[in-house]
């Protein structure tokens, strides 16, 4: 396999310039080559040209498709888990079933959902924001993302074998994949989820470098250091840990695929033991964390001061609190194995760390609502989300700093409080942002504007619906409900059923996202101007709007030759 990899990489540096768009061997497209002659070909059209494409704000949307088929994914999965518990004994899909979808819930949220929605935000609009023409490596940039929908078919490929009777059921092992249970099932299919999940990983290494590249070296030459926009900062930052962090979770699935297959002892008692796993998947583990949440920062910080009518407070700290994240974010691993009989000492570090890496994150809280403080507050769907955002962030905060305390950490570890705090901050604060900056630059992606009133909808179905499920799972907790069970005591079935019902408003909202989303794009009304949200009017008029602003005013489509307005409106289909 070593030697095929190596002879078609060979291949493709013979026959292709890797930095353009155009192969030697022919062709035509726009060079990005040094010295090479820029043309504009138009593009293929249909299926050809998103299979093709390598164009960053076309990758952008292929990142953003194959996010929110992922989010139905896990959102289907939880709401059959949620029906589950609706009574205390196994009643509907059964406790081995149960732990399957458990198992594919938090790896598609975290590996196959959270991760590809942000890069749909990173590759469309960073270029756009910084002054560059492209990703500093467009092929770089389409083999990332065709990386991920094999991987998502080896994570998710038990539940469709399954029904083959060929003996390849889905994984149950949980998202942590903790040894042994890990390494002692025999079902081969966790051999496809952990080579799915590799996959996923390289991908996120391989999109990680080109963001890196592209801030290092495609910004234009008005855009210095001091005027890079905040969700800049945080992809930059993102980036820098997804480079020390998943290539050691790669590393640990190798590991854990050798001891299932030949025979090695990684993590066997008589070899590095259990614990080992814990330490190597948690080092990437926490990081993972604020891969996830620092760039739905910087949205929020980018779109906020948009409806506030005023610049980011405090800008300046929001970028050293961002850095001082991404430092600190590597030394608290251990806040998850309090529990685990480690030196007290080390527990003590760890607890100090964990609890100092909330002053950044209070930072940034107090920037957002220093900067709405006497603003010109404007209730648009983008900044109800934002705020929304800030409200789930603080709780998911303030449970996070009570876990960091080892004596609060060993009552609650392993309980549905655990499940509460970490929800509040993936679903409550992330997914949140995400449809914050859906809403914001939806005008700008796709000439039109969504229906206002569903968009309102969403945000209220959505805020009741996570406080609902999530403040019920932290009373759970409290009351030493363990997670990961498919049955339960009968004295905790009045939270389970106050859950269930959050979770379907919950999900009754997301197809009114999903309605408003598909209607507008295709039916909604055309925006009239560059500059849909006023912003000019305030002077937060960022680069991305001046970009949307020029394409209407030549109304060229992306790599088309047309010299003319007469195309407009095939130019904005």
């Amino acid at each position: 396999m070593g030697v095929l990899l190596v002879a078609v990489v060979a291949y493709i540096l013979r026959i292709e310039d890797w930095r353009s768009y155009t192969p030697l061997s022919g062709g035509g497209g726009g060079a990005y080559r040094e010295g090479a002659a820029v043309t504009h070909e138009e593009k293929p059209g249909g299926l050809a040209r998103w299979l093709t494409t390598v164009d960053h704000k076309d990758i952008g949307m292929l990142y953003g498709l194959y996010g929110l088929v992922a989010f139905a994914w896990g959102g289907i999965a939880i709401l059959l888990m949620r029906t589950e518990l609706l009574t205390p004994e196994t009643a509907v899909i059964g406790a081995n079933f149960y732990n399957s979808l458990l198992t594919s819930h938090g790896i598609t949220m975290l590996f196959l959902f959270g991760t590809p929605i942000i890069a749909a935000f990173g590759n469309y609009f960073i270029p756009l924001l910084i002054g560059a023409d492209d990703m500093a490596f467009p092929r770089v940039n389409a083999i990332a993302f065709w990386l991920l929908p094999p991987g998502a078919l080896l994570i998710w490929g038990g539940f469709f074998l399954a029904p083959l009777g060929i003996g390849v059921d889905p994984a149950q092992t949980s998202w942590t994949m903790y040894t042994p249970l890990s390494v002692e099932q025999t079902n081969p299919g966790v051999d496809l989820m952990l080579l799915g999940l590799h996959l996923t990983g390289v991908s996120a290494t391989m999109g990680a470098i080109n963001f890196i590249a592209t801030i290092f070296t495609e910004r234009g030459e008005e855009v210095g250091w001091e005027r890079l926009d905040i969700f800049s900062w945080t992809m930059l930052t993102q980036s820098g840990i997804i480079l020390f962090a998943f290539p050691l979770l790669g590393s640990a699935l190798v590991m854990l695929l050798l001891d299932r297959n030949f025979g090695t002892t990684f993590f066997a008692a008589e070899g590095g033991g259990p614990l080992l796993w814990q330490h190597l998947f948690w080092f990437f583990g926490h990081p993972e964390v604020y891969i996830l949440v620092l760039p739905p920062m910087g949205l929020v910080s980018l779109i906020l001061p948009r409806f506030a009518g005023r610049k980011l407070f405090g800008f300046k700290f929001v970028v050293y609190s961002t850095l001082a994240i991404g430092v600190l974010s590597f030394g608290v691993w251990a806040h998850h194995m309090f529990s685990t009989g480690i030196d007290p000492r080390i527990r003590g570090s760890f607890m100090a760390v964990s609890l100092a890496i909330a002053v950044p994150s209070a930072v940034k809280v107090f920037n957002w609502i220093t900067t709405m403080w006497n603003g010109k507050i404007r209730l648009a769907a983008p900044m109800l989300f934002c705020i929304g955002f800030v409200q789930n962030f603080i709780i998911g905060g303030v449970t996070g700093v009570f876990l960091a305390s080892v004596p609060v950490d060993l009552v609650l570890h392993d309980t549905y409080y655990v499940v509460g705090h970490f929800h509040f901050i993936v679903m409550g604060a992330i997914a949140v942002a995400g449809f914050a900056g859906i809403y914001y630059w939806f005008p700008l992606y796709t000439g039109r504007m969504y229906q206002q009133t569903l968009a309102k909808w969403h945000f209220w179905l959505t805020m009741i619906g996570t406080n609902v499920v999530f403040f019920a799972l932290l009373l759970l907790g409290y009351g030493g409900m363990p997670r990961r069970y498919a049955t339960y005591l009968p004295q905790f079935q009045d939270l389970h059923l106050v859950a269930g019902i959050g979770t379907f408003v919950l999900a009754f909202g997301q197809l009114i996202f999903v309605w408003n989303i598909v209607t507008s794009w295709l039916e909604g009304r055309r925006v009239e101007s560059g500059d849909p949200w006023s912003l000019e009017d305030d002077g937060m008029k960022t680069k991305e709007w001046a970009w949307f602003e020029r394409k209407r005013d030549t109304a060229i489509t992306d790599g088309g030759e047309s010299d003319s307005r007469d195309n407009s409106e095939s130019a904005e289909d």
